[in-house]
C-alpha cells in the first residue's frame, strides 16, 4: 500500500510541476505557480523519506542526517534569498544552478562506486572477465551522462557566478574552439572505454572523465562576454535539468525524472529564444565562442561625436506634456535599486493624463526575465509591460522614451554596423520615438564593451546621474508643475 501511495504522491508532484511551469508563462500567475511547484516538491521529498522501500523492503534510515541536511540547506537558502540584492540575483541563480549540477555529479559518483564494487565482487567470485548484464551497461551509461552534464553545469555555473559579480574576467586564447572540441572528443573516447569489458583501470578512466568535464565547463564559459550571460545561464540551467533527469533514471524516481525533464526542456527552449533574441548561434555557445571580449573589442563602434544634455526640469516638463511615454528599464535601474521611485514617476505622469508603458527586451539585465522581476518587486502592473515586438510597434506613436540604464539592447549598431559584435541582434527601436532621453552615469560603453551611436542621434538627449537620484528629482519637478 505504501508503494501505491508513494506512486500517487509522485504523480501529484509531477502534475504540480507542470501546472507551476505553465503558470510561470504569465507574470500575473508566476508567483502562485512557483508556490504550487514548491508545494509539490515538498510533498515528493516527504513521501520519499517516509514511504520509500527498496526491492528488499528496506526503508530509508539515518533520519538525523537527512533532516539535518534539509534544515541547513533551508536556512542557507532562505537567508540568501532574503538578503540578495536585485542586482545580485543573476549570480545567485548561477550559484544555485551550479549546486544542482554538483548534486547530479555526486549522485553519479556514488552510483559508480556501487557498480564498481559489484564488478570487483563478481570478478573475485567468478573470475576476471565477467561481463555484467545489459542493464548494467545502460545503468553505467546514465551514470556517465549524469557525471559529464552535471560537472559541466557545476563548473560553468561557478565561472558564470564569478564573471557576473566581477571576480572573474573574460579569458580566451587562440585556437580555444578547437581545444574545447578536442576535450569533448577525449571525454567521449574515455567514456566509451568504460564499456569495453570493464577494464581494470575503470576507476582511473571514470575520474578522468570527471576532471575533463570540469575543465570543459570552465573553458566553455570563460571567454563568454557579460552581455551574453543570459543565454549562458539559461543553457546551464537546462544542463542541470538533464543531469537531474539522469538521477531520476538511476533511482527509478518518477518525480525526479519528470522535474529534470521539465527543467531541461524549458531551459533548452529558453536558450533557443535567447539566442534568437541576440542573433547568436547555439553551436557557438556550446564551443565557447559566444560574444567574448576580444570579439567585442574588434567590433567596437567608432561613432564618437557630440551629444546633447537635458536638464531634469526640462525632462520633467517634456514628459508631463506628452501623450505617451515609454520607459526602457536596464541594468542601471537595478544597480541603483530605483524600481520603486520609477513606479512613483509612472503614477505621477498618469495623474497628469500621460499614458505610461514599459518596453522589455528579452535579454535586458543579467538573466532572462531580470527586468520583469525588478518591476514586479515595485508592484508595476503586468499589463504595462510590453515585449520587444509590441513596444517596437508603439515607438512611432510615442512622444518620449526614457531609457534607464539600458545600453546594448537599444544600440542601432545592431541594425546598421556589420562590424559590430551585436549586428543582427533584435533591439528596441527607440529612435522611432519623437524624443529619446537616456539616463546613464557616464558615457562609458555598456556590458558588451561597445559604444552606442544612439547617444549621438539628433533626437537623443543625455540625462546623467544615478538612476534613483535622477528619478527622485524628476518626481520632485513633476510635483511642482
Amino acid at each position: 500500500m505504501a508503494i501505491n501511495i508513494l506512486t500517487l504522491i509522485y504523480l501529484l508532484a509531477s502534475v504540480t510541476f507542470i501546472i507551476g511551469l505553465k503558470m510561470l508563462s504569465n507574470p500575473a500567475h508566476a508567483r502562485r505557480g512557483n508556490l504550487i511547484a514548491a508545494a509539490g516538491m515538498t510533498i515528493a521529498i516527504l513521501g520519499t523519506i517516509f514511504l520509500y522501500k527498496d526491492d528488499e523492503g528496506n526503508s530509508l534510515h539515518n533520519y538525523g542526517w537527512i533532516f539535518g541536511g534539509i534544515l541547513v540547506g533551508a536556512i542557507i537558502g532562505t537567508l540568501a534569498a532574503k538578503k540578495v540584492k536585485m542586482t545580485a540575483m543573476p549570480e545567485m541563480v548561477s550559484l544555485f544552478n551550479g549546486m544542482g549540477g554538483a548534486c547530479a555529479a555526486l549522485i553519479s559518483i556514488v552510483e559508480f562506486n556501487h557498480v564498481n564494487n559489484s564488478i570487483n565482487y563478481f570478478n573475485g567470485s567468478l573470475g576476471n572477465g565477467f561481463v555484467l548484464p545489459n542493464f548494467s551497461y545502460s545503468f553505467l551509461l546514465i551514470i556517465c551522462l549524469g557525471l559529464i552534464i552535471g560537472s559541466v553545469s557545476f563548473a560553468g555555473s561557478i565561472i558564470a557566478w564569478g564573471k557576473l559579480n566581477g571576480k572573474i574576467k573574460d579569458f580566451s586564447f587562440k585556437g580555444q574552439h578547437i581545444f574545447n572540441l578536442l576535450i569533448l572528443v577525449i571525454i567521449l573516447i574515455i567514456t566509451s572505454l568504460l564499456f569495453i569489458s570493464f577494464p581494470d583501470n575503470i576507476v582511473i578512466l571514470f575520474y578522468s572523465v570527471l576532471v575533463l568535464a570540469l575543465l570543459y565547463g570552465v573553458l566553455f564559459v570563460l571567454p563568454i562576454g557579460g552581455a551574453d550571460m543570459p543565454v549562458v545561464i539559461s543553457l546551464l540551467n537546462s544542463f542541470t535539468g538533464v543531469a537531474a533527469a539522469c538521477g531520476g533514471f538511476l533511482y527509478d524516481n518518477k518525480v525526479m525524472l519528470t522535474g529534470g525533464i521539465l527543467v531541461g526542456a524549458a531551459g533548452t527552449l529558453l536558450t533557443i529564444l535567447m539566442c534568437k533574441a541576440m542573433n547568436r548561434s547555439l553551436k557557438n555557445v556550446l564551443i565557447g565562442s559566444f560574444g567574448g571580449t576580444a570579439v567585442a573589442a574588434q567590433g567596437a563602434s567608432k561613432t564618437g561625436g557630440a551629444y546633447k544634455e537635458i536638464t531634469v526640469s526640462d525632462a520633467a516638463m517634456t514628459m508631463s506634456y506628452s501623450r505617451k511615454v515609454i520607459i526602457v528599464p536596464g541594468y542601471g535601474l537595478a544597480v541603483a535599486q530605483a524600481q520603486h521611485v520609477c513606479h512613483e514617476l509612472e503614477k505621477m505622469l498618469e495623474e497628469k493624463g500621460v499614458e505610461v508603458k514599459y518596453a522589455i527586451h528579452p535579454v535586458a539585465g543579467r538573466m532572462p526575465g531580470h527586468m520583469n522581476v525588478l518591476l514586479a518587486e515595485a508592484d508595476v502592473s503586468y499589463e504595462k509591460l510590453e515585449e520587444m515586438e509590441q513596444a517596437n510597434d508603439e515607438f512611432k506613436t510615442t512622444d518620449v522614451v526614457l531609457i534607464l540604464g539600458a545600453n546594448d539592447v537599444v544600440n542601432p549598431a545592431a541594425k546598421t554596423d556589420p562590424a559590430s559584435p551585436i549586428f543582427g541582434m533584435p533591439i528596441l527601436e527607440v529612435e522611432d520615438a519623437k524624443l529619446v532621453i537616456v539616463n546613464k552615469r557616464s558615457m562609458k560603453p555598456g556590458y558588451a564593451g561597445i559604444e552606442n551611436e544612439l547617444f549621438f542621434k539628433p533626437k537623443t538627449s543625455m540625462l546623467f546621474g544615478d538612476a534613483k537620484s535622477v528619478l527622485q528629482q524628476l518626481v520632485g519637478e513633476l510635483k511642482n508643475l
